[in-house]
């Protein structure tokens, strides 16, 4: 069985309330509840939350509640323990029912870069590919280089984040932003895991061990989970060119919750 499992929490210091911010007349957290209620290859959805109104919505759209620890809604919280908890949470009920867990999609309240069709299509090559870990969404933002990347020194002045050298010879590095290939990130809109990467978090590549090791890129691109107003426009525009269409005054009520 494949189950979809959605993390947020009601605690937000740099972006409050964002989970259940309007976007295109929905809660934020709408989207990826959507997503994972329309693929195909999903068989359950749960949403780990602290959150009534998150919890609330998560009902509407046909999920079960997963009720987060007050230690895992905190500030301090990581977002992978909250996946290994409702992770655990999952495997035991479907080990009562005497059925068992094959894949796990991971998804955020606050990533809304997600659709039906890309669930699945991660899907389809976590099955085709056992080898693999996890299979993930990245998106291409060369901009943002390490390359590119500063730090300010005691002095208060730009030094660079990495070393210089670590991108190779010096001489031959360039203001171009494509220069030293494209850059990818893990964009936090999906990942498909083996129940190992939980199992086993320890095991996984840093920051998002919950991937494992063996990583298979999901290719999209403005891919970004919400943590400042200003993605909100963003967000906005991906999903319109998405096909996604402002909902309803009913709609935008539940975002007032």
């Amino acid at each position: 069985m494949n189950c979809a499992l959605l993390i947020g929490r009601q605690g937000s210091a740099g972006f409050p309330g964002k989970n259940l911010h309007p976007v295109l007349g929905r809660p934020l957290a709408a989207y990826p509840l959507m997503a994972a209620r329309d693929a195909r290859g999903v068989d359950r959805t749960y949403l780990s939350t602290d959150s009534p109104a998150l919890a609330a919505l998560a009902l509407r759209y046909g999920a079960a509640v997963i009720d987060r620890p007050a230690h895992l809604a905190n500030g301090a919280a990581l977002g992978e323990h909250a996946f290994v908890h409702g992770y655990e949470v999952v495997r035991d009920a479907l080990a009562r029912e005497g059925a068992s867990l094959d894949l796990l999609v991971l998804l955020f309240a606050n990533a809304a870069t997600v659709t039906a069709a890309t669930i699945d299509s991660a899907i389809d090559v976590m099955n085709d590919r056992q080898d693999l870990d996890s299979a993930v969404t990245v998106s291409c933002y060369n901009m943002w280089s390490p390359l590119r990347a500063r730090r300010i020194d005691a002095d208060g002045l730009l030094q660079p984040f990495v070393p210089f050298a670590a991108f190779g010879d010096p001489a031959t590095l360039t203001c171009d932003r494509d220069s030293q290939g494209d850059v990818w990130f893990a964009d936090m809109g999906l990942s498909v895991v083996r129940p190992h990467c939980l199992e086993r978090l320890d095991a996984g590549v840093l920051p998002q061990r919950w991937m494992g090791q063996r990583i298979h890129p999901i290719k999209q691109w403005g891919g970004l989970d919400v943590d400042y107003d200003w993605q909100i426009p963003l967000v906005e525009h991906w999903l319109r060119a998405h096909g996604v269409e402002a909902a309803t005054e009913d709609a935008y009520e539940w975002s007032r919750v």
